[in-house]
């Protein structure tokens, strides 16, 4: 994801890029295709930044990063940190306390993204983010460079809230697809005149556009894994019980998922999800 996120944000005129990857490699080949600067944390001691944007695979990644390594003494006075990774609303807690964040005054934002790796790729980005009315204007211009969709929910935790919902929803629908999918096949139905028909009528979604025939054909590599959705539903399930709420739909496709996992399939798109018809 943050490869091509930061691909595009490169394009935006006016700003001055470092970048950074765990791995290193990625970070060479990055600069070799787009226009940034390296980052060395053991090389720009000096330097400090108006605002940092992170994309990383959960909340321990996050702390790592931010805090345990301490990539937040970075930053200026004023500044903001825009996390677009998919985290637990104790991650935001915990950065908000930290101290150097607080003496700083910097502005987190929570703001998980949903339209997968194409959606970094075609800079068609949904954002759903939380946080403070200051810097909106800022940050806005900068994820206007790979996002379509930026909308600002509320306070702090809102962004993430949300994308426990789109979570919720996207699991919801692809096992409802695979189901659908399976009995049109079993039942020797024409799947693409079937598409036609009911891809423009109520049973429409992004995940049928986009999913309902690689499914069939058995292509499940394009970006959000099934390991990812994993980590999403348990946070969300895990907020609902605070909610006194019991997310059957959710927590059934949830086993499923770990299923599959458990099968070595981890890696796979979350379409992926027809394939325990054939386990």
């Amino acid at each position: 994801m943050g490869y091509p996120m930061a691909g595009h944000l490169s394009k935006t005129k006016d700003i001055d890029l470092f970048v950074f990857n765990r791995t290193i490699k990625t970070t060479k080949n990055w600069l070799k295709q787009y226009k940034g600067n390296y980052y060395n944390p053991n090389e720009l001691l000096n330097i400090k930044f108006d605002g940092l944007i992170t994309c990383l695979k959960d909340d321990a990644a996050i702390l790592e990063i931010l805090i345990n390594q301490n990539l937040v003494s970075t930053l200026k006075k004023n500044s903001f940190v825009i996390d677009h990774s998919t985290t637990s609303l104790d991650l935001i807690q915990k950065i908000s306390s930290n101290q150097e964040v607080i003496a700083k005054n910097v502005s987190f934002f929570d703001a998980p993204v949903s339209g997968g790796e194409a959606g970094a790729i075609n800079a068609s980005l949904s954002v759903m983010f939380g946080g403070p009315l200051k810097k909106i204007n800022t940050i806005k211009k900068l994820m206007n460079s790979y996002a379509s969709s930026i909308i600002h929910i509320g306070p702090n935790g809102h962004g993430q809230l949300t994308k426990m919902i789109n979570q919720l929803c996207i699991a919801g629908i692809i096992q409802g697809l695979s189901e659908g999918i399976v009995l049109g096949k079993t039942s020797k139905l024409d799947m693409d005149k079937v598409f036609i028909a009911i891809s423009n009528g109520a049973a429409q979604s992004w995940q049928m556009d986009n999913r309902f025939k690689t499914m069939i054909e058995d292509r499940f590599d394009f970006g959000f894994a099934v390991d990812l959705m994993i980590k999403d539903l348990k946070i969300a399930i895990n907020h609902a019980k605070s909610n006194h709420l019991e997310l059957e739909i959710s927590k059934n496709v949830l086993q499923k998922y770990k299923k599959l996992s458990s099968k070595n399939m981890g890696n796979l798109d979350t379409s992926s999800l027809i394939k325990l018809f054939d386990i």
